[in-house]
C-alpha cells in the first residue's frame, strides 16, 4: 500500500510541477542556471567515462570475436552498436542519476527542512513548479547533447585503441563504424535519453520535496533518489527497448 501511496503522491506532484509558471522571465533564468548545473558540470565525467567505455568495448569485442569466419570490421560495428544502443544512453543516465539526482534531492530537501519551501508557498508561489520544472526542462534539453558527445568520444576511445595497439587495424575499425549505419539508432538513443532525464529529475525532485526532519533525512532522501532513479531507468530501458526495437 505504501508503494501506491508514493505513486499517487508522485503524480500529484507532477500535476503541480507541470502547471504554467507564474513569471516566465524568472523561469527562463532558472532553466539556464540548471542547464549549467545539471548538464555542463557533468561534461567532464561523461567525457572520461565515455572514452574508456569505448576503448574497453573495442578490446573486449576484439578478443571475444577472434574467429576466422568473423571479419575484423565486425569489431568496429559491434562497438558502435553497443555505444549507441545501450552504453551511452543507459550508462550515462545511471551516472547522472548518481551525480545529478543526489544534487537535486539534497538541494530541494535542504530547502524543505529549512522551511524555505514553506516561505515560497506563503508568498503564493507554486514551489513545486518553481523548483522542479526548470530542472526537468534543463535535463531534457541538455542530456541528449551529453549522450551525443558520449557516443562520439566512445568511438574515439575505440579509435585510439586501434591506432596505438595491435588489437585490430584502424582501417578495419573505421570500416565497421561506417557499416550499415542507421539514423534510427540515434533516434532510439535520444528517445531513451529524454525519458531517463525526465525520470531522474522528477524522482529526485519528489524525494527532495517531501523530505522531513533534519540534515540526516536530507541524506536519506538523496540516497533514495539515486536508488529509485536507477531502478526506474533500468526498468524503462527494458520497456523502451521492447517497444522501439521489437
Amino acid at each position: 500500500m505504501k508503494f501506491f501511496f508514493h505513486i499517487g503522491r508522485y503524480f500529484d506532484l507532477l500535476g503541480k510541477v507541470l502547471s504554467v509558471p507564474e513569471k516566465f522571465s524568472i523561469f527562463r533564468k532558472q532553466v539556464i542556471v540548471e542547464i549549467d548545473n545539471l548538464g555542463i558540470d557533468s561534461l567532464g565525467i561523461v567525457a572520461i567515462i565515455s572514452v574508456f567505455i569505448g576503448a574497453v568495448a573495442t578490446i573486449q569485442t576484439a578478443f571475444n570475436t577472434d574467429h576466422p569466419l568473423l571479419p575484423d570490421y565486425a569489431v568496429g560495428f559491434a562497438t558502435r552498436q553497443m555505444l549507441i544502443l545501450e552504453f551511452s544512453p543507459t550508462m550515462i543516465a545511471l551516472i547522472l542519476a548518481g551525480k545529478v539526482g543526489s544534487r537535486i534531492a539534497s538541494e530541494i530537501g535542504s530547502m524543505r527542512v529549512t522551511e524555505q519551501i514553506d516561505a515560497l508557498e506563503a508568498m503564493g508561489v507554486n514551489s513545486a513548479s518553481y523548483l522542479i520544472l526548470p530542472k526537468i526542462i534543463a535535463a531534457v534539453f541538455i542530456n541528449p547533447f551529453l549522450v551525443i558527445i558520449s557516443i562520439f568520444l566512445g568511438l574515439c576511445g575505440g579509435w585510439l585503441v586501434s591506432k596505438f595497439t595491435d588489437v585490430l587495424p584502424i582501417s578495419h575499425y573505421m570500416s565497421g563504424i561506417l557499416l550499415e549505419f542507421s539514423q534510427y539508432d540515434i533516434t532510439y538513443a535520444l528517445i531513451k535519453t529524454v525519458v531517463f532525464a525526465f525520470l531522474i529529475t522528477t524522482i529526485s525532485g519528489y524525494f527532495g520535496y517531501y523530505t522531513k526532519g533534519g540534515a540526516l533525512d536530507v541524506g536519506n532522501s538523496s540516497t533514495k533518489a539515486v536508488v529509485f532513479s536507477s531502478i526506474f531507468i533500468i526498468f524503462f530501458n527494458l520497456v523502451l527497448t521492447q517497444i522501439l526495437l521489437a
